[in-house]
């Protein structure tokens, strides 16, 4: 089963190719995304990241606080959205 981490504090100059390494080196990543403003197509400064149940307990704890580019990532399991 697939579960969806929160990463926050993403460098605006960072990729979503640049997030999927980086997540790599700590397990396998389904997939990757980047939230941009729609109107500038600009990072928000957060994103998610999808991964195998079985790795996210020691990715989580791996990547929270990980620096990348200079910034300490925030990585949290991802909330439902509300409606």
């Amino acid at each position: 089963m697939q579960k969806t981490l929160y990463v926050g504090n993403i460098p605006w100059s960072t990729k979503e190719e640049e997030l999927l390494q980086f997540f790599s080196q700590y397990g396998e990543v389904l997939e990757c995304r980047i939230i941009t403003e729609r109107a500038t197509g600009r990072s928000r400064g957060y994103g998610f990241v999808e991964v195998n149940e079985d790795n996210m307990e020691d990715m989580l704890e791996k990547t929270n606080g990980a620096e990348l580019e200079g910034r300490k990532l925030v990585v949290n399991e991802a909330k439902p959205r509300e409606q």
